[in-house]
Protein backbone atom coordinates (compact mmCIF):
# COMPACT_ATOMS: atom_id res chain seq x y z
CA UNK A 1 0.00 0.00 0.00
CA UNK A 2 1.12 3.44 -0.93
CA UNK A 3 0.99 5.68 2.21
CA UNK A 4 1.43 9.27 0.67
CA UNK A 5 -0.90 11.97 1.68
CA UNK A 6 -3.93 12.52 0.07
CA UNK A 7 -4.75 16.14 -2.20
CA UNK A 8 -8.14 17.09 -2.83
CA UNK A 9 -6.46 20.12 -4.74
CA UNK A 10 -4.39 19.44 -7.89
CA UNK A 11 -0.66 19.42 -7.95
CA UNK A 12 2.49 19.80 -9.52
CA UNK A 13 4.79 17.27 -8.94
CA UNK A 14 8.53 17.05 -9.49
CA UNK A 15 9.89 13.68 -10.65
CA UNK A 16 13.31 12.56 -10.29
CA UNK A 17 15.91 10.59 -8.31
CA UNK A 18 16.56 14.10 -6.81
CA UNK A 19 19.99 12.20 -5.21
CA UNK A 20 21.90 15.61 -4.54
CA UNK A 21 19.45 18.11 -5.26
CA UNK A 22 21.80 19.96 -7.70
CA UNK A 23 21.30 22.60 -10.67
CA UNK A 24 19.62 20.33 -12.61
CA UNK A 25 17.41 19.11 -10.27
CA UNK A 26 16.99 22.49 -8.97
CA UNK A 27 15.52 23.29 -12.72
CA UNK A 28 12.91 20.49 -12.22
CA UNK A 29 11.68 22.08 -9.31
CA UNK A 30 11.14 25.23 -10.49
CA UNK A 31 9.12 24.10 -12.88
CA UNK A 32 6.51 22.44 -10.05
CA UNK A 33 6.90 25.69 -8.55
CA UNK A 34 6.20 27.59 -11.20
CA UNK A 35 2.49 25.99 -11.35
CA UNK A 36 1.71 27.43 -8.31
CA UNK A 37 0.39 30.37 -10.53
CA UNK A 38 -1.99 28.05 -12.17
CA UNK A 39 -3.01 26.76 -9.47
CA UNK A 40 -1.79 23.52 -8.62
CA UNK A 41 0.48 22.81 -5.11
CA UNK A 42 4.08 22.02 -5.82
CA UNK A 43 4.73 19.04 -4.71
CA UNK A 44 8.53 16.63 -5.11
CA UNK A 45 7.99 12.67 -4.86
CA UNK A 46 11.09 11.54 -3.15
CA UNK A 47 12.19 8.16 -2.18
CA UNK A 48 13.16 6.92 1.00
CA UNK A 49 16.51 5.28 -0.36
CA UNK A 50 18.52 5.71 -3.20
CA UNK A 51 17.02 3.55 -6.17
CA UNK A 52 20.08 1.63 -6.97
CA UNK A 53 20.09 0.64 -2.87
CA UNK A 54 17.60 -2.00 -3.85
CA UNK A 55 20.36 -3.22 -6.04
CA UNK A 56 23.11 -3.52 -3.52
CA UNK A 57 25.42 -0.77 -5.10
CA UNK A 58 24.31 2.67 -3.87
CA UNK A 59 26.72 5.44 -4.21
CA UNK A 60 27.65 7.94 -1.33
CA UNK A 61 24.76 10.62 -0.37
CA UNK A 62 25.83 14.29 -1.56
CA UNK A 63 23.50 15.78 0.98
CA UNK A 64 22.43 14.07 4.50
CA UNK A 65 17.91 13.58 4.19
CA UNK A 66 17.77 16.32 6.59
CA UNK A 67 19.27 18.71 5.04
CA UNK A 68 17.61 18.10 2.24
CA UNK A 69 14.27 18.34 3.73
CA UNK A 70 15.58 21.16 4.83
CA UNK A 71 16.35 22.82 1.68
CA UNK A 72 13.54 21.98 -0.09
CA UNK A 73 11.42 23.16 2.46
CA UNK A 74 13.31 26.82 1.93
CA UNK A 75 12.53 26.38 -1.67
CA UNK A 76 8.90 26.27 -0.56
CA UNK A 77 8.30 22.43 -2.24
CA UNK A 78 5.76 19.77 -0.03
CA UNK A 79 8.11 16.88 0.28
CA UNK A 80 6.36 13.16 -0.05
CA UNK A 81 8.75 10.18 0.74
CA UNK A 82 7.47 6.84 -0.91
CA UNK A 83 9.41 3.23 -0.17
CA UNK A 84 10.74 2.65 -3.00
CA UNK A 85 10.49 -1.18 -2.73
CA UNK A 86 6.60 -0.58 -3.15
CA UNK A 87 7.04 1.02 -6.45
CA UNK A 88 10.04 -0.62 -7.87
CA UNK A 89 8.39 -3.66 -9.97
CA UNK A 90 5.06 -1.30 -10.97
CA UNK A 91 5.08 -1.05 -14.57
CA UNK A 92 4.65 2.43 -15.96
CA UNK A 93 0.84 2.63 -15.82
CA UNK A 94 0.37 1.30 -12.58
CA UNK A 95 2.64 3.96 -11.11
CA UNK A 96 1.34 7.05 -12.99
CA UNK A 97 -2.20 5.93 -12.09
CA UNK A 98 -1.67 4.78 -8.58
CA UNK A 99 1.44 7.11 -7.22
CA UNK A 100 1.08 10.18 -9.53
CA UNK A 101 -2.82 10.31 -10.39
CA UNK A 102 -4.59 8.78 -7.32
CA UNK A 103 -2.27 9.46 -4.55
CA UNK A 104 -1.04 12.95 -5.23
CA UNK A 105 -3.67 14.24 -7.63
CA UNK A 106 -1.58 15.46 -10.33
CA UNK A 107 -2.67 18.03 -12.49
CA UNK A 108 0.87 18.69 -13.98
CA UNK A 109 3.90 16.52 -13.71
CA UNK A 110 7.54 17.48 -14.30
CA UNK A 111 10.40 16.24 -14.60
CA UNK A 112 14.19 15.97 -16.44
CA UNK A 113 15.38 14.95 -20.32
CA UNK A 114 16.32 12.12 -18.73
CA UNK A 115 14.25 11.02 -16.84
CA UNK A 116 13.13 7.11 -16.17
CA UNK A 117 10.46 5.10 -14.51
CA UNK A 118 8.47 1.92 -14.14
CA UNK A 119 9.60 -1.51 -13.47
CA UNK A 120 13.94 -2.13 -14.60
CA UNK A 121 13.49 1.82 -15.81
CA UNK A 122 11.49 0.78 -18.33
CA UNK A 123 9.94 3.94 -18.72
CA UNK A 124 11.13 7.40 -20.43
CA UNK A 125 9.74 10.85 -21.21
CA UNK A 126 7.59 9.72 -24.70
CA UNK A 127 6.32 7.17 -22.30
CA UNK A 128 5.19 9.20 -19.63
CA UNK A 129 4.10 12.65 -22.28
CA UNK A 130 1.93 9.78 -23.81
CA UNK A 131 0.27 8.49 -20.22
CA UNK A 132 0.00 12.51 -19.14
CA UNK A 133 -1.71 13.09 -22.87
CA UNK A 134 -4.38 10.26 -21.81
CA UNK A 135 -4.85 11.52 -18.61
CA UNK A 136 -5.11 15.64 -19.59
CA UNK A 137 -2.17 15.69 -17.23
CA UNK A 138 0.76 19.30 -18.26
CA UNK A 139 3.84 17.72 -18.87
CA UNK A 140 7.27 19.77 -18.71
CA UNK A 141 10.41 18.47 -19.86
CA UNK A 142 13.58 20.29 -18.20
CA UNK A 143 16.75 20.68 -20.35
CA UNK A 144 20.22 19.43 -18.77
CA UNK A 145 22.11 22.18 -16.82
CA UNK A 146 25.97 22.24 -18.22
CA UNK A 147 29.02 22.80 -17.01
CA UNK A 148 32.25 23.28 -18.57
CA UNK A 149 30.55 22.42 -21.77
CA UNK A 150 29.03 19.19 -19.99
CA UNK A 151 25.95 18.11 -18.53
CA UNK A 152 25.65 18.56 -14.63
CA UNK A 153 25.21 15.17 -12.66
CA UNK A 154 25.72 13.65 -9.38
CA UNK A 155 28.30 10.89 -10.79
CA UNK A 156 30.27 14.40 -11.41
CA UNK A 157 30.17 16.43 -8.71
CA UNK A 158 30.87 12.82 -6.39
CA UNK A 159 34.21 12.97 -9.07
CA UNK A 160 34.87 16.91 -7.59
CA UNK A 161 34.23 16.33 -4.00
CA UNK A 162 36.43 13.01 -3.73
CA UNK A 163 39.37 14.45 -5.39
CA UNK A 164 39.32 18.28 -3.81
CA UNK A 165 37.82 20.34 -6.67
CA UNK A 166 35.03 21.19 -4.49
CA UNK A 167 34.84 24.43 -5.65
CA UNK A 168 33.25 23.21 -8.99
CA UNK A 169 31.33 20.86 -6.90
CA UNK A 170 29.32 23.45 -5.32
CA UNK A 171 29.19 24.89 -8.74
CA UNK A 172 27.33 22.54 -10.54
CA UNK A 173 25.61 22.13 -6.84
CA UNK A 174 24.78 25.92 -6.61
CA UNK A 175 25.35 25.56 -3.02
CA UNK A 176 28.09 25.14 -0.49
CA UNK A 177 28.53 20.84 -0.19
CA UNK A 178 28.08 21.09 3.80
CA UNK A 179 27.34 18.25 6.37
CA UNK A 180 25.52 18.43 9.73
CA UNK A 181 26.56 16.42 12.74
CA UNK A 182 26.95 16.21 16.53
CA UNK A 183 30.40 18.06 17.80
CA UNK A 184 32.03 15.46 19.86
CA UNK A 185 35.04 15.63 22.15
CA UNK A 186 38.58 15.84 20.56
CA UNK A 187 41.84 15.87 22.28
CA UNK A 188 42.33 19.42 22.22
CA UNK A 189 45.51 20.17 20.82
CA UNK A 190 43.97 22.80 19.20
CA UNK A 191 43.98 25.19 21.83
CA UNK A 192 47.50 24.51 22.57
CA UNK A 193 48.60 26.70 19.44
CA UNK A 194 45.75 28.93 19.62
CA UNK A 195 43.39 27.19 17.43
CA UNK A 196 40.66 25.58 18.68
CA UNK A 197 38.71 22.66 16.89
CA UNK A 198 34.78 21.40 17.02
CA UNK A 199 34.82 17.65 16.15
CA UNK A 200 32.71 15.85 14.17
CA UNK A 201 32.89 12.69 13.01
CA UNK A 202 31.36 11.03 9.34
CA UNK A 203 28.21 8.71 9.24
CA UNK A 204 28.32 6.00 6.58
CA UNK A 205 26.44 6.75 3.55
CA UNK A 206 27.92 10.73 3.23
CA UNK A 207 30.33 11.09 0.97
CA UNK A 208 33.42 12.56 2.16
CA UNK A 209 35.33 15.39 0.93
CA UNK A 210 39.31 14.46 -0.28
CA UNK A 211 41.47 14.64 2.85
CA UNK A 212 43.11 17.97 3.38
CA UNK A 213 42.43 21.56 4.99
CA UNK A 214 39.52 23.61 3.34
CA UNK A 215 38.44 27.30 3.55
CA UNK A 216 34.52 26.80 5.19
CA UNK A 217 32.06 28.44 6.89
CA UNK A 218 29.70 27.39 10.04
CA UNK A 219 25.94 28.36 10.62
CA UNK A 220 26.06 29.04 14.67
CA UNK A 221 22.66 30.42 15.65
CA UNK A 222 21.90 31.81 12.03
CA UNK A 223 25.17 33.75 11.64
CA UNK A 224 27.66 32.39 8.69
CA UNK A 225 31.18 32.67 10.45
CA UNK A 226 34.83 32.04 8.54
CA UNK A 227 36.03 28.48 9.38
CA UNK A 228 38.94 26.30 8.32
CA UNK A 229 38.48 23.09 8.33
CA UNK A 230 40.48 19.81 8.44
CA UNK A 231 39.06 16.15 7.27
CA UNK A 232 41.40 13.31 7.29
CA UNK A 233 43.47 11.34 9.68
CA UNK A 234 45.65 13.71 11.45
CA UNK A 235 49.32 12.50 10.16
CA UNK A 236 51.22 14.93 12.57
CA UNK A 237 49.41 13.39 15.50
CA UNK A 238 49.96 9.73 14.89
CA UNK A 239 46.17 9.37 14.33
CA UNK A 240 44.44 7.19 12.08
CA UNK A 241 40.53 7.94 12.59
CA UNK A 242 38.61 9.55 10.05
CA UNK A 243 37.27 13.36 11.21
CA UNK A 244 36.30 16.74 10.57
CA UNK A 245 37.85 19.18 12.58
CA UNK A 246 37.12 22.85 12.14
CA UNK A 247 38.15 25.70 13.77
CA UNK A 248 35.58 28.68 13.72
CA UNK A 249 37.62 31.94 13.65
CA UNK A 250 37.70 34.46 16.77
CA UNK A 251 35.43 31.88 18.06
CA UNK A 252 36.01 30.18 21.84
CA UNK A 253 32.57 28.97 23.00
CA UNK A 254 31.77 25.72 23.95
CA UNK A 255 29.44 23.88 21.25
CA UNK A 256 29.92 19.89 22.49
CA UNK A 257 26.56 17.94 22.04
CA UNK A 258 25.10 20.35 19.27
CA UNK A 259 24.39 19.89 15.62
CA UNK A 260 26.48 22.41 13.45
CA UNK A 261 26.67 22.64 9.84
CA UNK A 262 29.67 23.27 8.48
CA UNK A 263 30.35 24.45 4.76
CA UNK A 264 33.03 23.65 2.32
CA UNK A 265 34.00 26.43 0.22
CA UNK A 266 37.56 26.63 -1.38
CA UNK A 267 40.26 23.74 -0.96
CA UNK A 268 43.36 25.54 0.52
CA UNK A 269 45.98 22.20 0.63
CA UNK A 270 45.99 18.73 0.89
CA UNK A 271 46.87 17.01 4.17
CA UNK A 272 50.08 16.78 5.51
CA UNK A 273 52.52 15.47 8.15
CA UNK A 274 54.72 18.64 9.84
CA UNK A 275 58.04 18.58 12.20
CA UNK A 276 56.74 20.47 14.89
CA UNK A 277 53.79 22.53 16.12
CA UNK A 278 55.53 25.47 15.26
CA UNK A 279 55.29 24.67 11.61
CA UNK A 280 52.12 23.64 12.28
CA UNK A 281 51.17 26.75 13.89
CA UNK A 282 52.17 28.76 11.44
CA UNK A 283 50.23 26.92 8.53
CA UNK A 284 47.24 27.70 10.69
CA UNK A 285 47.63 30.99 10.15
CA UNK A 286 47.99 30.83 6.85
CA UNK A 287 45.16 28.81 6.14
CA UNK A 288 43.21 31.20 8.42
CA UNK A 289 44.03 34.15 6.35
CA UNK A 290 42.95 32.58 2.97
CA UNK A 291 39.76 31.46 4.32
CA UNK A 292 38.95 34.94 5.76
CA UNK A 293 39.64 36.23 2.29
CA UNK A 294 37.40 33.61 1.14
CA UNK A 295 34.57 34.78 3.42
CA UNK A 296 34.23 38.21 2.70
CA UNK A 297 34.49 37.91 -0.93
CA UNK A 298 31.28 35.85 -0.69
CA UNK A 299 29.10 38.43 0.99
CA UNK A 300 25.77 37.90 1.44
CA UNK A 301 25.37 35.14 -1.12
CA UNK A 302 23.03 32.52 0.27
CA UNK A 303 23.53 28.39 0.31
CA UNK A 304 20.72 28.31 -2.49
Amino acid sequence: MIHLSAYSNKTAVALGNFDGIHKGHISVIASALSMRDSGLEPVILLFDEHSQKALGNPPEELIQKKLKIRLLEKLGITVQFVRFEEIMDMNCSDFFEKVILSALNAGAVCCGRNYRFGKDACGDTQTLSTLCAQHCVELKISESIEFNGKPVSSTRIRHCITSGDIKSANAMLGRAFSYEYTVVGGDRRGRLIGAPTINQIFEPGLIVPAFGVYASEVLLDGERLASVTNIGIRPTFGSNELRSETHIIGFNGDLYGRDIEVFLLDRIRGEQKFGSMQELSEQINRDVAYSNRIHSQRGDNSYV
